[in-house]
């Protein structure tokens, strides 16, 4: 009888994030893959579960506590125990803890723009430092989108012929199931809405000046935590839309209020792949996006960033420049027209479509498979 394979899935923890989210999906569509390997998934920190795998799953558990040191002993040790055929790691800590731990092929998957995903200060030298010298050891580095891919090869010397670029999956399906669920919010009239962690990279900032700019008496909620929640509220006071601004926090099922929202925006600096924006284009939603690095050009008008100058009304949404409140004040005017917000509605579910999720979860396997049949056979 011919021995089943072992696949390992390695992230930093099942928190409430949008990687966290892709994986788990990645491996709720794995499950015809059993027939050929038995799936194992490696959590590293002992943080409170926002996504939650397959109940099929088999799931290590340790508690690094956010360490490296800690996270590269922990993969060494559930690798020599299971002994992958090949493993499938998200996240920078769990990349490098996954290569250096490696005891068969690894391919990992960065989910950010590297360059701009680190601190400016020695800790984000350092940081940058050991990504480039680690990253191009692993057999594959996957990619969610063109501009980070690009990113990994001219500024942190992964080979071409090693990093590729797969969008992340997007279970369709589940979300609109998902957004018949009840109202997690009262809003109290029409919206927009923006969603992520309350951190400066996605710019919250700038959507509540633009949204002052914008006037009108619709209100915005952006739903998330994080450590800006001060500073927006105070924010919102000094603009003097507070009565009009709500910040509800993390929300376990935000599907409901985004199908109902008359606009999602994503603000955002930087993104590596914006999983939110999908997931709104998927539930119907007119969207707003800044031209970041990365995804949303790509995403929205089918071109490079490079490509895409000032405010686009682009086939799939709108583009504006990153941190330009004035022209995030056109583009939210600009829905306020029904008719466009409904043709923009449309044309974002069929483009939301193309992200099937059990289509990208077979472009993952793909990849797998071939970096675990390059490599030279070895001895069980």
């Amino acid at each position: 009888m011919t021995r089943r394979k072992r696949a390992v899935f390695l992230i930093n923890s099942l928190a409430g994030g949008g990687a966290e989210r892709v994986m788990c999906t990645l491996l709720r569509h794995s499950e015809p893959q059993q027939e050929e390997f038995d799936i194992s998934l490696v959590v590293l920190d002992s943080e409170a579960a926002g996504n939650a795998p397959p109940d099929w799953v088999d799931v290590r558990q340790f508690d690094c506590r956010f360490s490296l040191a800690r996270s590269i002993l922990a993969v060494r040790r559930v690798y020599a125990e299971l002994r992958p055929d090949i493993s499938l790691s998200f996240l920078t800590r769990a990349n490098l803890s996954s290569v250096l731990g490696a005891v068969s092929p690894c391919v990992i998957s960065e989910r950010a723009h590297t360059s701009h995903h680190f601190s400016k200060g020695l800790r984000g030298a350092v940081s940058r430092t050991m990504v480039r010298a680690i990253y191009p050891r692993a057999s594959r580095v996957i990619a969610v989108s063109d501009g980070v891919a690009q990113d990994l090869r001219e500024n942190f010397d992964v080979p071409d012929d090693r990093v590729l670029s797969i969008p992340n999956p997007t279970d369709v399906d589940s979300i609109r199931i998902q957004a018949r669920g009840s109202m997690p919010i009262d809003v109290g009239g029409p919206f927009i809405m923006s969603a992520g962690r309350l951190v400066k990279v996605k710019n919250f900032a700038m959507l509540l000046r633009g949204f002052a700019l914008a006037g009108g008496d619709r209100k915005l909620v952006i739903a998330g935590e994080g450590e800006e929640r001060g500073a927006l509220e105070q924010l919102a006071q000094e603009l003097g839309i507070a009565d009009r601004v709500l910040l509800p926090g993390f929300i376990q099922n935000p599907y409901p209020l985004m199908a109902a929202a008359d606009v999602f925006v994503l603000p955002s600096d930087s993104e590596g792949y914006p999983n939110a924006l999908i997931e709104a284009m998927a539930l119907g939603r007119s969207v707003i996006a800044t031209n970041c690095d990365s995804g949303p050009s790509q995403i929205l008008a089918g071109k490079p960033r490079q490509a895409v100058t000032g405010v686009t009304f682009a086939e799939n949404g709108v583009l504006v420049p990153v941190d330009d409140e004035s022209a995030m004040a056109e583009a939210i005017r600009a829905l306020n027209d029904g008719e466009r917000r409904a043709e923009y509605g449309a044309k974002a579910a069929i483009r939301a479509a193309s992200f099937n999720a059990a289509a990208i979860t077979a472009r993952y396997w793909d990849v797998l498979r071939d970096a675990m049949n390059a490599a030279p056979a070895r001895q069980h």
